[in-house]
This record gives C-alpha cells, structure tokens and sequence, in this order.
C-alpha cells in the first residue's frame, strides 16, 4: 500500500474517532420523552416550505433514466417508533433506491450469517475515495471496505445465501418488503438504463473475484446488485425502513421483526461513517444522525429509538446526496437537537 494512501486512511480513521469519542464524551443525557406528533408534524412542514424552492444541485445523468425524473419532486415523511406517519409533498412518488438499498442488503447478510460475516469478508472502514473506487481496492487488502460503496455492496450481495441468482435475488427483495411493510418492485426502466451502463460494476466485481474477496459469480453479483438498486420506494415506505433500525429491528406499523436488535448498532455505526459517500464526516458533524443517501434523490436517517426521517428530491450535490432532502432532515434534528453525540445547546 503507497504511504500516501496510508495516511490519508489514517488521518480519516483518527479523525472519525475523534468525532465519536468526543461525542460520546460531551454527550448530554437523552430526551426523557419524544417529540410531540402536533412538533413533528409543524417541523415538517416548516423544513418542507423552507427548502422546496432551492434549486441548487442537479439529477445524476450517469444512469441516464435518471436524469428524466422530474427535479421539482420533493416529499418528506416522518416513522416513529409507535407507528406515527407523517408526511409532507411528493412522499407517493417511486423512486430508485440506488446506495439507499445497501443498508438492507447488508441486514439481511447479518441475519443471515452473524455480524461477523461482513466484519471480515467486507470491512467496515472509510475508503478515502469515491464510491465507486477501484484504487481503494488496489491499495487496500483486496476486500471492498465496507458496504456502503459500491465494490462493498456487490460483496455483500454475493454474501446472501443462495444456489441460484433467483433464489439470491428472492431473498432479497422479501427482505426488503418485511421492512417497508410493502410489496416493492423493480422499477423496470431505471433497472434497463442501468444495466446498459455500469461497466465500471462488471469491472470491481471481477477485481474483487479476482482477490478472493467476491463469494459468487461476478456478473451474477453485478446483476442483482444492479436489480436491488433500481427497486422503486416512496418517500413513505423508506421512512418505514429506517423506522426498524430506529425501533430495534421490529417494523413499528406492521409488528413483525426485520432484525435481531443485536445487530442494529453496528448497521448504524457504518451509517454514520460511510452513508453519505465523501460528504460522512459534514453530516455527522452538522447533523448527528446515522443515514444513507442514493443518488435516486432518496435520504434515511435514523434516530435510535424515536423515529425515522426520510427525504426524497432528485438534485444532487458533488457528493451524490439529494440537496433538499438533507437540508430538511438537517433542519429538523437541529430544531430537536437530535444529534446522537449529544446536545449542541
């Protein structure tokens, strides 16, 4: 591995604990009480009036369906730990989960096999470099880093137990449908446009083969991992989603456990670390909040016991993350100082 690379891993790796440890260290004592409805319901739409009008960012154009979804939709919804839906603008709208859909893959995996299973076969560290990185690969130590990148969720996929790419793609959107609550489906021209286009996904998983670290067929991997993130999700039903991670593995609205509560922790810990590609450490600093973005326009963040918060508008910044949707959820954990290092005030 080049020196160079070293020390930049370093100085994120260092940097990263600081900003736990020090969290934890000035941590005031939680909220005895959660957020009123009528609170939650006012904050909404303060942050959904507050930024519906910034236009800054742009679609992602690299899949070029895309770059034809309307930019002006913007929906917000609120999942709390007992059931409460809030929703605010276009929260009925399917859109592509994109990166959203790594964290549940990623859960399945854990129930399947241990938290162990990605620990050592994926990693769970910060590349240092974009999403879709071969060098991280090179220079690291062949594994993917962690799931949350794209060589680290085509690991994943191919950690699903399965004897056939039906059976693997099966499983996986069963799991996804436990935690929305909801039968999902793919949406077919995002999946097409998609699977046209990502040559550079062929090419990591073959990589990762190629090292040892890819536990199936390349392109069987790339398939379903193409498939997984083009499954269409409203606002609405991602918000359930994050819900179960915020309400210990179990979906507050239909009752049934997604996940042991066990592993919850350590989804959320890599949320923190890697869910907003390059822009992780600006999050948790403004924010506070565990959460994973796509670049359908999707955001879920959770609140560890309280709720979930999920955003969807199609504008990116240059890190991939939907503009509005984060300015929305950012407002909303700094008006209820939601930060889980602790109170800023």
């Amino acid at each position: 591995m080049k020196i160079t690379q070293l020390n930049k891993r370093s100085r994120m790796l260092a940097a990263a604990t600081t900003l736990l440890l020090g969290g934890l260290a000035l941590a005031a004592p939680a909220q005895t009480a959660p957020p009123s409805n009528e609170a939650l319901e006012r904050l909404a739409k303060e942050a959904h009036a507050k930024f519906k009008n910034d236009n800054s960012g742009k679609n992602a154009d690299y899949i070029p369906a895309l770059a034809k979804v309307p930019s002006t939709l913007f929906g917000l919804t609120i999942v709390t730990v007992d059931g409460k839906v809030i929703n605010v603008g276009d929260v009925d709208y399917p859109f592509s989960m994109q990166s959203c859909s790594k964290v549940f893959t990623m859960c399945l995996v854990m129930q399947e096999s241990g938290d162990k299973e990605i620990y050592d076969k994926v990693s769970v560290e910060p590349t240092g470099e974009r999403f879709n990185s071969v060098v991280a690969i090179e220079e690291g130590d062949g594994r993917a880093d962690n799931p949350f990148v794209n060589p680290g969720a085509i690991a994943t996929v191919s950690l699903v137990k399965a004897k056939s790419p039906q059976e693997r793609w099966d499983k996986i959107i069963a799991c996804y449908d436990k935690f929305a609550g909801d039968k999902l489906k793919v949406l077919d021209d995002i999946y097409k446009s998609e699977a046209d286009t990502n040559f550079r996904n062929r090419g990591i998983a073959h990589i990762l083969y190629n090292s040892g670290h890819l536990y199936a067929e390349p392109l069987e991997c790339t398939d379903v991992y193409t498939k997984q993130c083009s499954v269409g999700v409203t606002c609405k039903q991602l918000a359930v989603m994050g819900s179960v991670l915020a309400n210990h593995g179990i979906n507050p609205l239909t009752k049934e456990p997604c996940l042991e509560a066990k592993y919850v922790p350590k989804v959320l810990a890599v949320m923190t670390m890697a869910g907003f590609y390059d822009g992780s450490g600006a999050w948790a600093w403004n924010a506070g909040l565990p959460a994973k973005t796509g670049v359908g326009g999707g955001i879920v963040a959770v609140v560890p016991g309280k709720m979930s918060i999920a955003g969807f508008a199609p504008p990116l910044d240059k890190f991939g993350n939907s503009v509005r949707a984060q300015e929305a959820i950012r407002y909303i954990a700094e008006q209820l100082d939601l930060s889980i290092f602790g109170s800023a005030k």
